[in-house]
């Protein structure tokens, strides 16, 4: 039963996120249940609030997905105040590849973003727009990187 933990919905990034997640679901042929998905603010704490609000709404969770690696770090301090294991009782798995998910324990499993890549078309977009250009939608290959947490 894997639970998400988004990003802010009132930025893009926390709207894409959570319409990957439900995408995947959708693929999957799994159910989306807007009771197992809870907004955050891409904080330790945030992510350690809303962890808490999962154990709460779903006590048997096997699975969390969270929208960034920093917030990943509070849902493995919530899970550790609840007696649960990682990744034995829930795996987690969190978003960027930042130092976060290194400096976690265990080490977070996460999504890589093509950090260099992306700098490179934000200014290529912005060029283009300021020369008069509609804007662009660019979709950037990422990575799953596997380590201790799922």
């Amino acid at each position: 039963m894997t639970r998400r933990r988004t990003g802010p919905l009132d930025t893009p990034g926390g709207v894409e996120r959570l319409a990957g997640y439900r995408e995947m679901l959708a693929d999957c042929g799994l159910p989306a249940d807007d009771a197992l998905v809870v907004p955050g603010d891409y904080s330790r704490a945030g992510g350690e609030a809303a962890a808490a609000l999962l154990l709460e709404r779903a006590p048997d969770l096997d699975a969390v997905f969270v929208a960034s690696d920093l917030m990943a770090q509070g849902v493995l301090a919530a899970l550790e105040k609840a007696g649960r294991r990682v990744p034995e009782d829930v795996a987690v798995g969190g978003f960027d590849d930042s130092p976060a998910a290194l400096a976690s324990r265990p080490e977070l499993t996460t999504i890589r973003q093509p950090w260099d890549r992306i700098s490179a078309e934000m200014v290529r977009v912005l060029l283009a727009q300021i020369g008069g250009e509609d804007p662009a939608a660019v979709i950037l290959p990422t990575e799953l990187v596997r380590r201790d947490s799922a």
